[in-house]
């Protein structure tokens, strides 16, 4: 399997999992995955009615560029970057994209 085809089989399996679980305090959010693998972008959004709000949020937001995965947004508290390593992804592909171009290199992931 190439690298590119191994990186979004990881990116959707992991936000498939993620997206098993619904929140007891969140009955009435969906979560859905949106995948353009043509593009190689990964989204999971939760979206519906809570409280009289509507929510739409987007949880994770994957690219893959030039071989590596970016990660563009993360708002939960796992630690997904070990996830993906523990699956097989090195350190050197791993872009942490919502961090500044500045900060990048000392966070000892790839900087672009």
């Amino acid at each position: 399997m190439d690298k590119i085809k191994k990186y979004q089989e990881i990116i959707i399996d992991y936000m498939k999992e993620y997206a098993s679980v619904k929140p007891a305090n969140l009955p009435n959010i969906e979560s859905k995955i949106i995948t353009d693998k043509e593009n190689n972008h990964y989204q999971l959004l939760d979206w519906g009615w809570q409280d009289g709000k509507y929510i739409f949020t987007v949880v994770f937001h994957f690219d893959i560029i030039n071989g590596k995965i970016w990660f563009q947004r993360n708002i939960t508290e796992r630690e997904v970057v070990d996830v993906f390593m523990e699956k097989g992804v090195p350190k050197e592909d791993i872009v942490l994209g919502f961090r500044s171009p500045k900060i990048r290199p000392y966070t000892g992931f790839a900087t672009a």
